[in-house]
Formats: C-alpha cells, sequence, structure tokens
C-alpha cells in the first residue's frame, strides 16, 4: 500500500491506516411515533350502566366499529369479519396449548321445547287476548324488539309481501312500535 492510503497490489492497507477512514455508520435514530399512535394510547372515561371505567382509544374504536358492523355498515361488518377470522387463526394455533373444553351439542328431534325456549329467552310473551285453555300449547306473541332485530337483519331486496306484513302484525305484541326498513313492504 502507498502512503496516500490506498491499496497495493497485495490487497492489503498499510499499517495504521484504516479501509474505513469516517468510521463505523452511526445507528439511525428510532422511528418516532406517528400521530396515530399517540392517540390510540391514550384513555377515555366512559360511563357504562351508570359506572364510569378507563378505556384505551383503540377500544372506544373497536367498539364503534362493532356498533356501525351491528347497523349494517359495510366496511365495519367486513372490519368485524377480519377480526373474527384473526380469532379463529390464532385459536387454531394455539389449540393444542389451550384446554378449553368441548360442548357437546344436544340436538331435540321434538320441536315441543322450541315455545318454552322463546319464552325463557324473552322472544315471546302470553297473549293476554287470547283464553288459554291448552296449557301446554298457550298462544304467545313476538316481542318486538326480536321482530325489529329480524327486519333489521334482513338481506332480501324483495319486498315481503301483503301477506307475510299481515303474519308478522298479527303475531307480534305492539306491532305498530315496529320501523319498517325502506322497501321492505310493497
Amino acid at each position: 500500500m502507498t502512503r496516500s492510503g490506498k491499496r497495493d497490489n497485495g490487497g492489503q492497507f498499510a499499517k495504521g491506516r484504516s479501509g474505513n477512514p469516517k468510521g463505523r455508520p452511526k445507528k439511525p435514530p428510532p422511528p418516532r411515533s406517528s400521530a396515530f399512535d399517540v392517540v390510540v394510547d391514550r384513555t377515555l372515561t366512559v360511563t357504562r350502566n351508570g359506572v364510569p371505567q378507563e378505556i384505551t382509544m383503540e377500544e372506544a374504536l373497536q367498539h364503534r366499529t362493532y356498533q356501525d358492523a351491528l347497523a349494517g355498515k359495510r366496511l365495519a361488518e367486513r372490519q368485524v369479519l377480519k377480526w373474527i377470522e384473526q380469532r379463529e387463526a390464532w385459536y387454531a394455533n394455539h389449540a393444542a396449548k389451550s384446554t378449553r373444553r368441548t360442548i357437546a351439542f344436544q340436538h331435540s328431534p321434538s320441536p315441543d321445547n322450541a315455545k318454552p325456549a322463546l319464552d325463557l329467552l324473552g322472544i315471546v310473551s302470553r297473549n293476554e287476548r287470547f283464553d288459554d285453555t291448552d296449557k301446554y300449547w298457550p298462544r304467545q306473541l313476538l316481542e318486538p324488539w326480536a321482530v325489529q332485530a329480524a327486519l333489521d337483519r334482513r338481506r332480501s331486496l324483495a319486498p315481503l309481501s301483503e301477506s307475510d306484513v299481515r303474519g308478522i302484525l298479527r303475531c307480534t305484541r305492539d306491532a305498530d312500535s315496529l320501523n319498517w326498513p325502506k322497501g321492505s313492504r310493497e
């Protein structure tokens, strides 16, 4: 190597000369947090059922996304479905590690338990307009909240027929309180 610091024919630098005169490059600075990260890390005080709770902004955004999905907004529905897929994938990968108890599905071939189950869940109530002589099959009406939920979930583009509407009105307690979606009735 020559005195100017260049390599000689042997490919080596002269003694006391570095091949990297500027030294080792410095590490890049750590990336700064984005404005979104700063906002998401904050906490909010939310009152639920009269009880104040501290939740993160991320939890609040997720809760809002769930509400929008239940309201039928397509983008929110897609996001919730992605969350479900991610959760199911995680469970599939970690199923061997977890000790989840499996529950056997019991199917009753007899529909005799359907009305008591609907009554127990609060989906139907006793129809007071009729004298119930049959204690096993009393006349019952659907609760308006259950019918409203079914109407809101309805995805068909075809409107309900007049006989369908009459049937819904006949079988629903306080049917005047229903809000019919646009285009659901002929």
